[in-house]
């Protein structure tokens, strides 16, 4: 172990408290046993405490989430990641199947669902459908970390219920009062003795948002909070893009100078150096002919344009070099680290093929719907199983389904799905065929088929029959003309027209048989 030069100085002044220095110093070395875990020379300045996770976003939790928000204004890389996830998540829509026994009150509230789902019937501005405002509401969670979702029970739909999208700005930080003994507010967020949410503080605002009105209490049951929690000890929201936020910025500015050094490169300059300096100055004349020098401040260079320039003039070109390539290179390789930080692959963010093959592309897109699987999963958890429960129990409080056992068999009458629209295929033959092995080796039901479509396969095999019933009607064998095989129901009269020429063919055999034996008897006698 090397000794420093305060080491030195206490082992000469005093000996002893040196040797203890130096001991204790050993004794910390042998301590480190994770590199992570060095405080040498070069891990000196990685200083970190573990606190909880509340004490430690609680300070960064807004500047952070303002962060986020200038750069969802500003960077189209920014932007890329959020639309990645909005699309792919929600994508075109979310629909129900309601998989109820009562078939009768499964297809009314499969009716009722596509009707509230209207922007006048299930959001209280009566401006967004619910696809739209789930899609605002993954874009939100993405950047600000979370989003609220309240219930409120009007008169302005078909059901005496829609909902109100709220940002996580609206929770009162400063409210300190719990409304019940023995909780505490975290955050705007009223918690009982398990850390269990019981209320939320809305803060409330005049129309153009500069007037503050006292906080309203809204109880958890008529709250959705919709965010991440990565930690035990986490109550509110952090955004997701914080790991990404100042390397997303470095992109931006990068991009802002190399395009400024572009444009100069791009640029023709020209400096005109003089043989003698005086010349050419305001009121001065040539020497021989005594007539004025040429100025050049504020001349431009345009197609075809002859100049004479002063005598002992010479012109000299400014011919920047460019790092197009260079520039290319550096924003690739940021923008690989930004989408694999958020779980997601180069492709999926800067929409460049230009590197990528079908298989590539096959086991990106794998690895993408896998992340996107993840979200999804709590999205349908959190929020739409919960929009649609009490979707269901407002149907039956209005009167528009009447089944007299709803409440003993509320949780069957709840019983639903959710339907994603299909993703568009890279390779439509390839997954087909593959589709195909799948379902005749087990491997996947029809079910999963088309489910993975965005179809439901009862209604696929409804259609199915349907239309075979209406091409037999028109004499047509659709399973010939589709599937290339015989159909499954042959015409009337078939199958008994072919077991008579069946039995014909096989008397007829049998009756040479016995023939070529009588044959055969009376070669033997005559012999």
């Amino acid at each position: 172990m090397a000794m420093n030069f305060l080491d030195k100085i206490i082992g000469a002044i005093d000996p002893k408290a040196g040797a203890e220095r130096a001991a204790w110093r050993a004794e910390m070395e042998l301590r480190a046993h994770y590199d992570a875990a060095d405080s040498g020379r070069l891990q000196s300045r990685w200083t970190v405490t573990n606190q909880p996770a509340e004490i430690e976003n609680e300070f960064d939790r807004d500047i952070v989430r303002a962060r986020a928000r200038d750069q969802e204004r500003n960077s189209d890389v920014f932007n890329s990641i959020a639309r990645a996830f909005r699309r792919n998540v929600v994508g075109p829509g979310i629909h129900v199947r309601v998989t109820a026994k009562d078939k009768a009150t499964a297809a009314e509230l499969e009716r009722l669902w596509a009707l509230w789902c209207k922007p006048r019937n299930c959001d209280v501005t009566g401006t967004q459908s619910l696809n739209q405002m789930i899609r605002m509401c993954v874009q939100r969670k993405v950047i600000d970390g979370g989003v609220l979702i309240l219930k409120r029970y009007t008169r302005q739909g078909i059901l005496p219920f829609q909902l109100q999208v709220l940002e996580v700005d609206d929770l009162d930080t400063t409210q300190m009062s719990p409304k019940a003994k023995g909780n505490r507010i975290v955050g705007g967020i009223e918690l009982n003795s398990w850390n269990r949410p019981v209320g939320y503080w809305i803060r409330q605002c005049t129309p153009d948002g500069y007037g503050i009105l006292p906080s309203v209490y809204v109880e958890a049951k008529d709250v959705i909070y919709y965010r991440s929690k990565t930690r035990p000890t986490q109550i509110r929201e952090m955004s997701d893009m914080a790991p990404t936020i100042t390397r997303v910025k470095d992109i931006n500015e990068y991009m802002n100078a190399a395009i400024v050094k572009e444009k100069i490169a791009a640029s023709l300059a020209v400096f005109i150096k003089k043989l003698n300096p005086a010349t050419g100055t305001f009121g001065s004349r040539n020497q021989g002919g005594g007539a004025q020098d040429i100025m050049y401040a504020g001349k431009r260079i345009v197609p075809g344009m002859i100049m004479e320039m002063n005598p002992g003039d010479e012109a000299q070109f400014l011919e920047p070099k460019s790092q197009g390539t260079d520039a290319t290179t550096f924003v690739k390789l940021q923008q690989r680290m930004v989408s694999a930080s958020q779980g997601l692959s180069y492709e999926a963010t800067s929409r460049d093929m230009s590197e990528t093959t079908y298989s590539s592309a096959r086991q990106g897109l794998i690895e993408d719907d896998l992340t996107y699987g993840e979200e999804r999963e709590a999205f349908e958890d959190i929020v739409l199983d919960e929009i649609y429960e009490t979707f269901v129990i407002s149907c039956w409080l209005a009167g528009k389904i009447t089944p007299k056992d709803f409440w003993d068999r509320k949780d069957e009458y709840m019983s639903h799905e959710w339907i994603v629209e299909p993703r568009q295929w890279i390779d439509p033959y390839r997954e087909a065929n593959a589709n195909k092995i799948a379902l005749e080796t087990g491997q996947k039901t029809f079910q999963q088929i088309c489910s993975e479509n965005g179809r439901d396969w009862k209604k696929v095999i409804d259609e199915i029959a349907e239309a075979n019933e209406y091409a037999k009607k028109k004499g047509i064998q659709l399973s010939k003309v589709v599937y290339d095989e015989d159909s499954i129901d042959p015409p009337e009269g078939k199958d008994a027209q072919e077991e008579d020429e069946e039995g014909a063919n096989t008397e007829d055999g049998n009756d040479e048989s016995a023939e070529e034996g009588a044959d055969a008897q009376k070669s033997d006698g005559a012999e």
